[in-house]
């Protein structure tokens, strides 16, 4: 049986969303933050190396890393009359935007919030260099997903797949942790809305996060 191993308020509400919206039978556990650090319990940590989500565990496999985790639950469990779903196939012709927007996600928009986060912690003076850098950052990551939205409804083109899973968590979940205003980003916006729209996502978010009012705005 598939076991997704959700961490609340954590990158695993991808995994959880992609189940939903594949419609697959899994198992779900959720696993509370502890109260003081935020951090993840040690039962959590105990599941994989790492220690941190999301993590999945299917037989006697153990799997950690959100995009490994996607690409292994599409191509066991996503196929439908021999195709794959939610992803588009080398011959589609926004296949390259689909790989892009995809690796996107963990390889530049979430590590730009993730810096932010972390300098933002250390109290440091408005001035400083390393600050202001992680700032732009992180502004021409979001810059670049509003040109993209204002253009596609959805991040590989007019198909909605994973890679709109993979990134929809640094945009909405992610700023619990740090809070940034998207006003200046109306297309982004827009792109959030559709999104909460979907039943599989307003499923996915009510089974791992039921205390969560999903911040699509």
């Amino acid at each position: 049986m598939l076991t997704v191993h959700h961490l609340g308020k954590s990158q695993s509400e991808r995994i959880v969303w992609l189940c939903e919206e594949l419609d697959i039978p899994y198992e779900l556990k959720v696993y509370d933050r502890d109260p003081v650090t935020r951090l993840a319990p040690p039962a959590y940590k105990a599941l994989h190396p790492i220690g941190a989500a999301p993590v999945i565990t299917d037989g006697d496999l153990v799997l950690a890393e959100s995009a490994a985790i996607v690409d292994y639950i599409v191509a066991k469990y996503g196929r439908r009359e021999g195709k794959a779903r939610l992803v588009l196939a080398a011959d589609h012709p926004d296949f390259a935007q689909f790989l892009y927007w995809f690796h996107f996600a963990n390889g530049t928009l979430q590590p730009a919030t993730g810096r932010n986060m972390i300098l933002g912690r250390l109290n440091l003076p408005a001035d400083n260099p390393i600050l202001g850098a992680m700032k732009g950052r992180l502004a021409l990551a979001l810059g670049l997903v509003e040109a993209r939205l204002a253009k596609v409804d959805y991040f590989a083109g007019r198909e909605f797949t994973t890679a709109d899973i993979m990134n929809v968590f640094s945009l909405t979940t992610m700023r619990l942790f740090l809070p940034f205003d998207l006003a200046p980003f109306p297309a982004i916006l827009a792109y959030l809305q559709r999104i909460g729209a979907r039943d599989a996502y307003r499923r996915a978010m009510r089974k791992g996060d039921p205390d969560m009012a999903p911040l699509l705005t």
